[in-house]
């Protein structure tokens, strides 16, 4: 059985990686933000941290998993399911390009997203990157008492022979 939590700030390519790992081990993905703010009709909500648990205890009773997203109050027990966690520490310029870039392509129509990508949604990545490197240490001290069974992740792109990069 692989449980695994893929954790990391906006942009860092926990996504990518989800994926990536999902399709080789033949498990599935998800993705917290899509566990924590529920889609409805009228656009999106958010869940209730008891809600959240009783979803992402669903998932663990079905075995295997992938889950992926930001470090939140309402889902550390993550770090105890998991047997293993992936800290996704993409440098600080890479990511805050990928947040330019993924706000040009959602406008665009290029990119889809869970939210709507306007100015204020923009500032507030760069604000949620800003406060996670003023906050990195305390953020990998916890990570430290999980040992060994804690990745960390720097690059999450592989350079294909013809020197393109994969997804």
């Amino acid at each position: 059985m692989n449980k695994i939590f893929i954790v990391g700030i906006v942009a860092s390519g926990k996504t990518t990686l989800a994926k990536q790992l999902s399709e080789q081990l033949r498990i599935p993905w998800y993705e917290l933000d899509a566990i924590v703010h529920h889609r409805i009709e009228s656009g999106r909500t958010k869940r209730t941290a008891e809600e959240q648990l009783e979803i992402i205890m669903d998932i663990d009773r079905n075995g295997s998993w992938i889950l992926e997203g930001t470090d939140r109050d309402s889902y550390q027990f993550l770090y105890q399911m998991a047997e293993k966690i992936i800290f996704v520490d993409t440098p600080l310029k890479v990511r805050r390009w990928r947040i330019v870039s993924r706000f040009l392509k959602q406008k665009l129509g290029l990119e889809p997203c869970h939210y709507k990508p306007d100015l204020h949604m923009l500032r507030m990545m760069f604000k949620w990157t800003n406060d996670f490197e003023r906050n990195k240490t305390a953020f990998e001290a916890k990570l430290q008492e999980h040992g060994d069974k804690v990745v960390r992740c720097s690059e999450t792109k592989k350079k294909r022979p013809n020197g393109f990069a994969a997804p």
